[in-house]
C-alpha cells in the first residue's frame, strides 16, 4: 500500500468549550481565527477557563490528518519538533501508539500547544502557543525523512517559514512524491498569498481549503474560487462547511454532500476529510467517491468533542467503508 508523510506544527491540542464569547473578547481573539500567543498569555487563557469542559490530544492539522489515515491502516509518518516534557512524551507516544512513524526533533523549550476555544456556535478560535513545534527548520529536514513516500501533506501554517516549506517540497519532487496541502488559518492566507500562490503553482498537486481560505486566497465565491485554484494544481477541494465541498480536476467537477450527523464540535472536520479523500486517492477511487469517504470521516469527527475519535467510532468507520467498497482493514 502507499505511504503517506506527513509535516506539520507538533501541538498538543487542549479543547475548551466556552459558555459565551466574552473570554475571546478579553483576550482579543477574532471568532474563528487562529492567533499565535506567547507562552504567559496561554497559561493566563488556562487559568482563566478553569472549570470548563476540556480535553487533551495530540494536534496540529497534519497531524490530525495523519492520525485520521493511520486508523484507516495506511502505513504513515510524521514530521515535527516537540521539546523534552511531558506534552512532548504525551504527542510521541500518541504517534507511536497508532504506528506513526516519528520523525521529531527535540528543542529545548517547551512543546507547542494549540489551546482551542469551542463558542456556543461550535466555531473553533484557536489561541495557539508554537513553542518547540516553530523551532523546526529547514536544515532539520533530512533527505532520507521522505525516502519511501509516495503523498507528502502538509499544513498551512507553516507556510510563514518560507525557506522550510520550500526544503520539504523539493524534497518530495525529488522523491516523486505526490503534494497535498491543507491551506489553514484564512489570516495566514492573506499575510502569504504570493507564496502560497507560487508554491502552488510550482509544487503542490492537491489543494483542500474551506470557503474562508479559498476566499482569502483568491477573493471570490467558493465555485468561482475553485476553478481559479484548480488552474494551479491537479486536484482543487473547497470545503464549504454544512454544504459540503467542491472538487474539481481537469475543469470536471463534483459536488459532495454531508451525511446526517449531530454536530457537536466542528474540531478537526476539515483535517479528516483530507483523510478521507487521500485514502481514497491512494485506493484509487473516482474523486466523487474519495470526497464521499471525506465526508464520512468529517461527518463522523464532529460528533464528538475534539478531533480524535474513539476505537468504537472508528470500528465503525471501517465497517461502512470495508461493507461499501468492499475494502479489508
Amino acid at each position: 500500500m502507499k505511504k503517506v508523510l506527513g509535516l506539520g506544527n507538533a501541538l498538543v491540542d487542549i479543547l475548551i468549550r466556552l459558555d459565551n464569547y466574552e473570554i475571546l473578547r478579553e483576550f482579543s481573539l477574532p471568532k474563528g481565527s487562529m492567533q499565535l500567543v506567547d507562552i504567559d498569555k496561554a497559561r493566563m487563557i488556562l487559568q482563566r477557563t478553569e472549570g470548563l469542559e476540556k480535553s487533551l490530544s495530540s494536534g496540529g492539522s497534519a497531524a490530525n490528518t495523519i492520525h485520521g489515515l493511520a486508523r484507516l491502516g495506511v502505513q504513515t509518518g510524521y514530521i515535527g519538533a516537540i521539546g523534552q516534557d511531558k506534552f512532548g512524551n504525551f504527542f510521541r507516544s500518541d504517534l507511536e501508539k497508532h504506528h506513526i512513524e516519528p520523525y521529531l526533533n527535540y528543542r529545548k523549550i517547551e512543546t507547542g500547544r494549540a489551546t482551542t476555544l469551542i463558542t456556543p456556535d461550535s466555531e473553533r478560535t484557536f489561541a495557539t502557543y508554537l513553542g518547540a513545534a516553530i523551532e523546526l527548520k529547514a536544515p532539520m529536514l533530512l533527505p532520507d525523512y521522505f525516502s519511501g513516500y509516495d503523498f507528502f501533506h502538509f499544513e498551512g501554517y507553516l507556510v510563514p517559514d518560507h525557506e522550510l516549506v520550500l526544503k520539504a517540497l523539493k524534497n518530495a519532487r525529488k522523491n516523486g512524491i505526490k503534494i497535498s496541502i491543507d491551506m489553514a488559518s484564512y489570516n495566514i492566507v492573506e499575510e502569504n498569498r504570493d507564496f502560497l500562490d507560487e508554491i502552488i503553482t510550482n509544487y503542490v498537486d492537491i489543494v483542500f481549503a474551506n470557503e474562508e481560505e479559498a476566499k482569502a486566497f483568491t477573493g471570490k465565491d467558493p465555485e468561482n474560487a475553485l476553478c481559479e485554484i484548480s488552474e494551479k494544481c491537479e486536484i482543487a477541494v473547497v470545503k464549504i462547511g454544512k454544504n459540503g465541498s467542491l472538487i474539481r480536476k481537469d475543469k470536471e467537477d463534483f459536488n459532495i454532500g454531508v451525511i446526517d450527523v449531530k454536530n457537536r464540535d466542528t474540531t478537526g472536520a476539515g483535517d479528516l476529510y483530507a483523510s478521507g479523500f487521500l485514502y481514497g486517492l491512494i485506493h484509487g477511487f473516482p474523486l466523487d467517491e474519495c470526497g464521499r469517504i471525506g465526508a464520512i470521516l468529517s461527518g463522523k469527527v464532529i460528533e464528538v468533542f475534539g478531533a480524535k475519535m474513539d476505537d468504537q467510532q472508528w470500528g465503525k468507520i471501517r465497517s461502512s467503508i470495508s461493507s461499501y467498497y468492499g475494502l479489508q482493514f
